[in-house]
């Protein structure tokens, strides 16, 4: 496996002389020494200064490890403790840009934020979707219930992966150098050049560095650990979107599914009843009645009980209960459930997509699942028919085809012919599922996951697939010494009946810094109408259980019990 250079000791050395005594020091080193002259003591400049200085500066492209022209410092503000809005105190904000190999190829625009009270570590923040939007580092961990990360002394940085603009179409992928961007070298190339910067404001590289993100964000999080290793002493990585092709081709089975088979639309009035039935079997399976399926592997043993009472039996009315599922639409869900196998092999050995939670409790009604819309649109849209669809036509057309007049519903995923190279090209570049965490595990580093046994977005159970991947291959023991991986029943992508707040941060560095290792962590919803109710947050495999007895409201009266 290909690893990321150790940033250069040159580098270091030229960035700390540059921050100690700045311009005077070319004058000093061309001036004769005078051993009689008394040696004046050396002084930072004040941390306004400094910042001021940081404006303009220049990276040269050796002092980042994957090949760049250079990055370029476009502001250096600082912001004080009374500005408007900041609660954060004061720090010295960055604006750069890295600049592309080739001039067709979009640069990189990145955020580093510098506090004047420095802890010593470093946090870089990873994006979601398609990316095209920079993090600025600035807010609060997502679903965290503690102070923003700057405001507790980290330095904070982020990018935009390569590219403007978030959309599902994707149209940078028409750009080979952009798609390499976006699959990792965006973030050894913030890094660098973060680090950089980081040591020409306060004379040393930090003494931890980590990286957060969700979603595509956490796919980053595996990415940093799998290819740039030495880099990084933690990773939180939330819902993390592994296996980036095989969740773009389940979007396209669904597409056609939906759109190109006869009768296989759901409206989501279908799939909200799809979903209250679920609760009505699978709810209680835990021992409290809360709108959470706790119990998901219990609950996938009503399996066929719950799609038989949703299935339009000979002489059943459309309006039954609510209404019924054909036979047509019952096999779009399956596509769900069932996931893909492939009879060919994406990179790392990865031959198909893990299936959704279909019937355990995952709304898909909603526009990160099949949408909003109550017809059939012959043109479907992200929000109004659904967000795997759309974003899986963006990745054929501009990633796989290359091809914006490509007719995505005429693709075939099984046997894709001349494009099959392109897609294992691609999920090589872009996926993430190099099980390879030798590297990272060997330096100490720790990895925390949390994802919502009831996403919509990303299955649960293809982050579940690659935990079981790694126990296969480093044994429970190793693996337990580096990796937690939370599963929160109702989660889905970023929303659901129970939206965990819990400071992972805190947990990460704890971990590393202090070595107290997390076990089970206490989680309060954030969802709006439950609001304020806890639950433990327990290590996969286990999951909440009722006592029985006391508030269903309170973590105290649950218990993490085993599958």
């Amino acid at each position: 496996m290909k690893r990321g250079k150790a940033w250069p000791r040159a580098a270091f050395r030229l960035a700390r002389t540059t921050l100690l005594c700045g311009a005077a020091c070319t004058a000093t080193a061309a001036a004769p020494e005078n051993p009689n002259q008394p040696t004046a003591p050396t002084t930072k400049p004040p941390f306004a200064t400094r910042c001021a200085d940081l404006n303009g500066a220049w990276l040269d492209a050796q002092t980042i490890a994957i090949p760049t022209h250079g990055a370029h410092v476009e502001s250096a503000t600082l912001i004080t403790a009374q500005t408007p809005g900041n609660g954060a105190g004061e720090f010295c904000r960055i604006t750069g840009v890295i600049r592309a190999i080739k001039g067709t190829t979009p640069d990189i625009r990145f955020d580093l934020n510098l506090p004047r009270r420095w802890n010593g570590r470093a946090l870089q923040v990873g994006g979601g979707g398609y990316n095209g939007t920079v993090v600025t580092g600035i807010g609060v961990m997502p679903f965290s219930p503690v102070r923003a990360p700057l405001a507790q002394g980290y330095v904070t940085f982020g990018d935009d992966s390569g590219h403007v603009g978030n959309s599902a179409l994707a149209v940078f992928g028409l750009v080979d150098e952009a798609v390499v961007n976006f699959g990792y070298a965006h973030l050894k190339k913030t890094h660098d050049a973060a680090l950089a910067l980081i040591v020409r404001m306060y004379g040393h590289p930090p003494d931890r560095t980590y990286f957060a993100g969700g979603s595509t964000g956490g796919r980053e999080g595996y990415t940093v650990m799998q290819r740039f290793p030495d880099d990084y002493d933690g990773v939180i990585a939330d819902s993390p979107a592994l296996n980036f092709s095989g969740v773009r081709l389940i979007g396209v089975r669904v597409g056609q599914a939906e759109y190109a088979s006869p009768g296989g639309f759901i409206p989501p009035a279908l799939l909200e009843r799809v979903y209250q039935r679920s609760l009505e079997v699978c709810d209680k399976l835990d021992g409290a009645t809360d709108g959470i399926v706790s119990d998901v592997a219990e609950c996938r043993q009503h399996e066929a009980e719950i799609i038989d009472s949703l299935r339009c039996h000979r002489g059943t009315s459309y309006a039954h209960e609510g209404g019924c599922l054909t036979d047509a639409q019952l096999s779009t869900l399956s596509v769900l459930r069932d996931g893909l196998k492939l009879p060919y092999k994406l990179a790392y050995d990865v031959s198909g997509y893990h299936g959704y939670n279909v019937f355990q409790g995952t709304r898909f009604n909603g526009a990160l699942g099949l949408g909003r819309d109550p017809d059939h649109q012959s043109a479907p849209t992200f929000t109004g028919n659904g967000y795997l669809f759309a974003q899986g036509d963006g990745y054929i057309r501009y990633f796989v085809a290359q091809d914006a007049t490509f007719d995505t519903m005429k693709f075939d995923v099984q046997h894709p012919g001349k494009y099959q190279k392109q897609l294992v090209a691609l999920s090589q570049t872009i996926g993430a599922m190099n099980p390879d965490l030798s590297r990272f595990i060997e330096k100490g580093g720790k990895l925390i996951t949390m994802q919502g046994l009831a996403d919509e977005v990303i299955s649960p159970n293809q982050t579940i697939g690659y935990y079981d991947r790694l126990v296969d291959l480093y044994g429970d023991e190793r693996v337990n010494a580096f990796m937690r991986l939370y599963m929160v029943p109702g989660f889905q992508h970023g929303g659901g009946v129970f939206i965990p707040s819990v400071d992972l941060l805190g947990a990460l560095d704890n971990w590393v810094t202090r070595g107290v290792s997390p076990e089970t962590l206490l989680a309060t919803d954030i969802s709006a109408p439950t609001n304020g109710r806890s639950r433990p947050l327990c290590r996969y495999p286990m999951y909440p259980r009722y006592l029985g007895r006391g508030n269903l409201n309170d973590a105290n009266n649950f218990v993490c019990s085993e599958p």
